[in-house]
């Protein structure tokens, strides 16, 4: 085995590695779930999307989703959502951390960081309208009735007149939101964890 090829072998043994450690952080951070004033009980802050966020920039774009998936699948066999919560979790987290990693990929600097990192939060916050209205939603209906839903909705702001306004005037703002806390903390983060996830420590 040449130097060249040990050393590619050992670039994606880490790659793996550090994937691996993420994934498993993700899926811990997805348990510490808080409640938000403005939203209705049934929808909660997490930040499970950290790590992979983290790991789309540290390993690149694909990490982010491969994160993604290993998190939302060890939280499948774990969750009462029957599946539909993890498919919503994967969909909107993939879509904010590729987005994200590609960006900064094709553009490492900070100020590619943060481009790719608002553009990747408001990904996110537009894919959770039809996410939500065509996926989620429809599932919850089976054992919450629309009716139910929507008056959770007009507990915190009674003009809301439909669940689709109401995913319009909540969701997708709390989405954006989410995704921004996400931000923030990996760039306070990220500088000292970066020469750990490349293996320079």
């Amino acid at each position: 085995m040449t130097t060249t090829t040990k050393a590619s072998s050992a670039s994606r043994t880490r790659v793996i590695a550090v994937a691996g450690v993420l994934s498993a952080v993700a899926f811990v951070l997805q348990y510490i779930e808080i409640a938000v004033p403005f939203m209705p009980g049934f929808i909660k802050f997490d930040f499970s999307d950290l790590p992979a966020l983290i790991g789309a920039f540290a390993l690149g774009p694909a990490a982010g989703i491969i994160i993604e998936f290993c998190k939302n699948l060890l939280h499948s066999f774990v969750s009462n959502s029957f599946g539909i919560g993890e498919i919503s979790n994967f969909i909107l987290g993939s879509v904010f951390t590729f987005t994200a990693g590609l960006i900064y990929k094709r553009h490492k600097t900070k100020k590619g960081a943060v481009i790719g990192s608002l553009v990747g939060a408001l990904a996110m916050a537009v894919i959770s309208y039809p996410a939500n209205r065509f996926v989620v939603y429809p599932v919850y209906y089976q054992f919450m009735p629309k009716d139910v839903i929507l008056q959770a909705y007009q507990l915190i702001l009674p003009s809301m007149q439909s669940v689709e306004q109401s995913l319009l005037v909540f969701n997708v703002p709390f989405t954006f939101i989410k995704g921004m806390i996400d931000v923030v903390i990996t760039f306070l983060v990220y500088p000292k964890l970066s020469p750990i996830l490349h293996g320079r420590h």
